[in-house]
């Protein structure tokens, strides 16, 4: 039952997230690569095959790595969340930059003519 719950999350906050990257807006652009990035985050923790209370990776314990929870998942998932916070900092501060010299925050620079 968690499967599914968590494949339709993954899928949901993946399809609004292409949804989101298709708009003509820039804000809504990067929503749309911080909800994708949500999406893979997911992904690879879930990928990781998290087991409740297992004790962590020692060195006394790599006789047996199957009793054990794997590290590498949520250290990359970590990684991923650092480095999509930096790129979301410097995406609001180039969209800030195209807004004051372009005076609107359309992705080609100008407003459609109704």
């Amino acid at each position: 039952m968690i499967e599914i719950v968590l494949a339709l999350a993954i899928g949901v906050l993946t399809a609004a997230g292409v949804w989101l990257l298709l708009r003509p807006r820039t804000f809504q652009v990067i929503v749309g690569l911080c909800l994708i990035s949500y999406a893979v985050n997911i992904f690879i923790f879930a990928m990781g095959r998290l087991k409740s209370a297992a004790p962590p990776v020692t060195a006394a314990g790599l006789e047996t790595p199957a009793l054990y929870d794997d590290p590498t998942p949520q250290a990359l998932v970590l990684t991923a969340i650092v480095i999509s916070f930096a790129l979301t900092a410097l995406l609001l501060v180039v969209m800030l930059a195209a807004r004051g010299a372009t005076g609107s925050d359309h992705i080609d620079g100008q407003e459609p003519e109704a």
